[in-house]
């Protein structure tokens, strides 16, 4: 088939709103996928399921975003293609078997499994953490352990008719790859389509970030409780445009866009998937209308052969809580309130002969909202430990404390004071790809599909591009970083990813310049990361910046406030910049 194919991004994460499936399926899209899983999202769901075998997926997928819009989705013959299954997707089938039959359609749903190793946990010990050469964590503390899967077991399910595709874990683009495949009958060594398609779900995977939401320049998005959805209109070649829904409000513009793309890539050279290497430093992003990019230029090399495993394990507990302090020197009553709450904590540890903790992260937030005003700050204190009982004792010491605090304490309270959690870590590691064999199962029957594994292969490495050397000779001023770049960040793992996207091309050879790895690791000396690296795109006039190892263990292994470097890009864009007087004419 030739004719362009819109495909809707109806869903980032577990949690997020479920009024997306109506809007897109109101837009007319032929395709709608959702991305509910993150690594410790597959943790969450783990444990759900060890409690009742019937759960283990985002149910909401079920009860939400399919039951009211059924009826549409059978009339306008859109498919849907979710991760929703999570470490239960035979589970998430039935739930929604029943509701279709419930509402007396014949829709078709296919599951996908194969992704799911923990039965096989003990085949993998010798495996090595991918960033650290860490060891496999000891098998009776893993939690969950799953491949990321490819697009070939989803395009298996929609040639044999299926309606609705659920998946457990699979890369986040996939889904999207997998319907151009389908609908334009690519072959799996098309790398430049290949590349271009998983470009497509790597803008709608994270829903209204790549349409304003997340947006540096947020005030021009306008009314983000209308926000729009985005739609990917990909044509036969894999070139598309990225558009939204009209009416909607958000923004479409290649800012937008190259946030969205420049979002937690690492190395744009070399974005690993199990379908495709991708290479996304020549992809250009042009204005073809209002609240429409056209994205082309994405080029592919054939895949590693080898899957991302994430393993989730349990790694002790923590526990912390954020109150607030008002009045003249808040930053230093709080400290002082929180390390008597732990000196009081430490002291009963040490008596009893237990263990100290293993970490503990204080950290401030605020400051004066007006010249004249009191300072305001929000303090978060917290502690990790082996045992819950130790966390639980600083939580209680730290509460029991409140009366003599420094003045200006106060804090919102709910149900008692805060319970200690247990820390689920994050290991990644690769395996190849012949190791994992998925299965497709649509109605109760199974598929057979020839997917064969490719062969190891490893990434070659070529001359990085540098933009051109910028003129300092001139007369210079500093200037805010924001006032030639838009930028956002996120996380891999323990790693922080920050997008910079120059606001013009000739501002990029200063801000290349400025953000040196030197300059950016004075910058975030708080956060200690291992090693800054930095890689140019061309195409967009834009560079990412790794930052590894300063997370304090990401997710909800770390005790860090921004434990997902969601903020970083918002702290960057304060750096001040030497650029030539008069090379920013405007605000």
């Amino acid at each position: 088939m030739t004719a362009a194919l819109r495909i809707g991004g109806a869903c980032g994460f577990w949690g997020e709103a479920p009024h997306a499936t109506a809007q897109l399926l109101a837009a007319g899209v032929d395709v709608l996928v959702y991305d509910y899983l993150a690594e410790i999202t597959m943790s969450i769901m783990a444990r759900a399921r060890l409690k009742d075998p019937d759960q283990g997926y985002a149910t909401d997928f079920v009860t939400e975003a399919m039951v009211p819009n059924l009826t549409a989705i059978a009339k306008q013959g859109v498919r849907v293609l979710s991760n929703a299954g999570g470490v239960n997707p035979e589970a998430c089938a039935e739930a929604l078997r029943e509701r279709i039959a419930a509402a007396g359609l014949s829709l078709r749903v296919a599951v996908v499994t194969g992704d799911d190793l923990l039965a096989r946990a003990s085949e993998f010990v010798k495996c090595t953490e991918m960033f650290t050469g860490a060891a496999m964590p000891p098998l009776e503390r893993i939690a969950s352990m799953n491949a990321y899967l490819g697009a070939a077991p989803v395009v298996a399910a929609l040639r044999a008719g299926a309606d609705i595709v659920l998946t457990g874990r699979c890369a986040d683009s996939a889904l999207t790859l997998a319907a151009c495949v389908h609908h334009f009958g690519w072959d799996l060594s098309d790398h430049d389509r290949l590349a271009a398609g998983s470009l497509a779900g790597h803008l709608l995977e994270c829903g209204p970030q790549a349409t304003g939401g997340n947006f540096t320049d947020w005030e021009v998005a306008g009314d983000l409780a209308r926000i729009g959805y985005p739609i990917a209109e990909v044509a036969a070649d894999g070139g598309f445009v990225l558009t939204k829904p009209e009416g909607s409000s958000g923004l479409v513009t290649p800012a937008t866009v190259g946030e969205q793309m420049l979002y937690e890539i690492g190395d744009p050279r070399a974005y690993l998937l199990p379908d495709v290497v991708c290479d996304f430093s020549g992809v250009t992003l042009e204005q073809a209308g209002p609240d429409r990019v056209r994205v082309s230029g994405a080029r592919g090399r054939a895949p590693t052969g080898r899957l991302k495993v994430s393993v989730t394990w349990a790694d002790g507990y923590r526990g912390g809580m954020v109150f607030q302090m008002t009045g003249r020197a808040a930053r230093a009553k709080a400290q002082a309130f929180a390390q008597a709450g732990l000196d009081r904590a430490q002291a009963r540890l040490a008596a009893l002969g237990a263990p100290g903790y293993r970490e503990v992260s204080f950290e401030a937030f605020g400051g004066r909202p007006a010249p004249d005003a009191p300072e305001e700050i929000a303090f978060k204190a917290a502690v990790r430990h082996d045992d819950a009982r130790a966390v639980g004792l600083f939580l209680k010491e730290l509460v029991g404390a409140a009366l003599a605090t420094p003045p200006g304490l106060h804090f919102f309270t709910g149900a008692g004071r805060p319970r200690p959690s247990p820390v689920v870590a994050l290991f990644s590691c690769l395996i190849p790809a012949d190791a994992v064999r998925a299965s497709v199962v649509l109605d109760g029957a199974d598929l057979s599909f020839d997917a064969p594994a490719p062969p190891l292969r490893d990434i070659e490495e070529g001359l990085a591009p540098c933009p051109p050397e910028p003129d300092m000779e001139l007369e210079l001023e500093m200037r805010p970083l924001e006032a030639l770049a838009w930028a956002r960040s996120g996380d891999k793992g323990d790693s922080a990813n920050i997008g910079v996207l120059a606001r013009r091309p000739d501002y990029m050879p200063y801000i290349w310049a400025a953000l040196s790895p030197e300059a950016v690791m004075r910058f975030f000396d708080e956060k200690s990361p291992a090693q800054i690296q930095r890689f140019y795109l061309p195409g967009c006039h834009a560079m990412n910046i790794l930052l590894t190892g300063a997370l304090g263990g990401g997710g909800v292994a770390s005790l860090r406030n921004d434990a997902q470097g969601k903020a970083f890009a918002q702290e960057l864009l304060s750096l001040p910049v030497p650029v030539p007087v008069g090379l920013i004419t405007t605000d």
